[in-house]
């Protein structure tokens, strides 16, 4: 079946299942394959739980009407979802970079949400499934689509900019993360930067960070707004106020002396780049400033993503949802910096970094020395194979099984980690 007689079927099924356990009536079912499984096996599952059709690449799995004979279900899924975003035809912005992007794309959508109806990824949906099923979601009733982007591999953003076909868009910021896929922190600055190669090749718009001098130099031919922090750096300009230990800002339009407060509920200097950009996305489509900063103030961090949780003996600053290089070290400067009368901290390794794991986690240790704090411990093979005096466990397990002999009182307690070694179980003990 072609794309445009699919495309006819979906605009009268509109629901889309790529899980056979979750089968709304009336749905399609995309039979995508994986490593240690094949779709086509629970097509038929599908269409007894509820679904109207099923979308098969293998023949002997249609046995009647109600399966869609495709050459590749994931490709056919990818392309009914650019069918479908070019003809809704709305704006859509595109967000990836190392770190950031999530927390970027919600703030975005916070802003966003004060004067459109508008759809964006929800959680981490962000590769080649989680993007064409964030578009096939949007329909008329929306004005803005807002699509995060994520890769670990070479090729990947472009593979997605050519699904989603964003009008606009941002890149946090390129740093050292999933370098085993990337081979190099100049395959991560390309691949990311193949977002930019799309906006400059059809006339988009992108904002910029002008502080960050690899996106400075990778957007020159772009149409670009920028946005920082030094001064008469772009079109939005900020300053942080405060960092104790909710980030506070102040910012303005460039040669404009009106200027606005924004009090958030996110920990970390790191977070200023990502409110500028909210800030610079909500002027460029007309968001009143001060609903902006009612949006941005309002706007609550969620899963395990620059929080602050508090216990009832210790306050802790909880980034556990992922971590690299550039966040583990930004994590830690800002912590050193934070006014607290005992500071510890419970860090995890930092996975997918390939042949330079070793010596990154070892930087770290040596920050972490640097920086002399009451009690630090690490967690993970990579960070066991360090030079390093301070308590090193196997897993997190290990960990938790000490956490009672520690006797922690009114500490301030920084927990960072990649998401592989889930941190967040020790939440509980502390």
């Amino acid at each position: 079946m072609n794309t445009e007689l699919l495309y006819q079927l979906y605009l009268q099924h509109p629901t889309i299942t790529t899980d056979s356990r979750t089968c709304p009536s009336g749905s399609l079912f995309f039979a995508l394959k994986g490593t240690n499984f094949n779709g086509n096996a629970y097509a038929a599952s599908a269409l007894k739980m509820g679904c109207a059709f099923a979308v098969v690449d293998e023949k002997e799995y249609a046995v009647d009407e109600r399966y869609i004979v495709v050459r590749d279900v994931l490709q056919s899924l990818q392309e009914l979802a650019h069918h479908h975003r070019i003809a809704l035809g709305l704006p859509v912005i595109g967000i990836t970079g190392t770190n950031g992007k999530t927390t970027t794309k919600e703030l975005i959508a916070a802003v966003l949400k004060q004067k459109f109806s508008i759809y964006y990824t929800q959680g981490n949906l962000n590769n080649h499934i989680g993007v064409p099923l964030t578009l096939l979601s949007l329909t008329k009733a929306h004005q803005l689509a807002v699509i995060e982007m994520g890769a670990n591999h070479p090729g990947e953003i472009k593979t997605l900019v050519d699904i989603a076909c964003p009008n606009v868009g941002l890149i946090t910021n390129v740093g050292k993360a999933h370098l085993e896929g990337f081979g190099s922190f100049e395959g991560v600055i390309k691949t990311k930067s193949e977002l930019y190669d799309f906006l400059r090749e059809t006339g988009g718009q992108a904002f910029v960070n002008l502080d960050n001098p690899i996106l400075y130099e990778k957007s020159e031919g772009i149409n670009r707004i920028g946005y920082g922090i030094e001064k008469n750096n772009g079109q939005v300009q900020g300053e942080i106020t405060a960092n104790a230990p909710f980030l506070a800002m102040r910012w303005h339009n460039f040669g404009d002396t009106a200027e606005y407060q924004i009090e958030t509920k996110l920990i970390g200097a790191y977070n200023a780049e990502n409110v500028l950009a909210a800030v610079c996305v909500g002027r460029y489509f007309d968001v009143d400033s001060s609903l902006i900063c009612e949006a941005i103030n309002k706007y609550t961090p969620q899963n395990n993503r620059s929080q602050l949780t508090e216990t009832a003996h210790n306050k802790l600053v909880v980034d556990a949802y992922n971590a690299n290089p550039t966040s583990m070290r930004a994590a830690i400067q800002n912590f050193a910096a934070m006014e607290a009368p005992k500071k510890a901290l419970i860090l995890g390794d930092m996975l997918e970094l390939g042949n330079d794991s070793g010596t990154e986690h070892q930087c770290i240790v040596d920050l972490l020395v640097e920086n002399k704090f009451d009690k630090v411990f690490l967690v993970g093979e990579c960070f066991s194979k360090t030079n390093t005096n301070y308590p090193v466990f196997s897993d997190v397990i290990a960990l938790i099984s000490e956490i009672p002999k520690q006797k922690f009182q009114n500490y301030y307690i920084l927990i960072k980690g990649s998401r592989g070694i889930k941190l967040e179980k020790t939440l509980s003990y502390l």
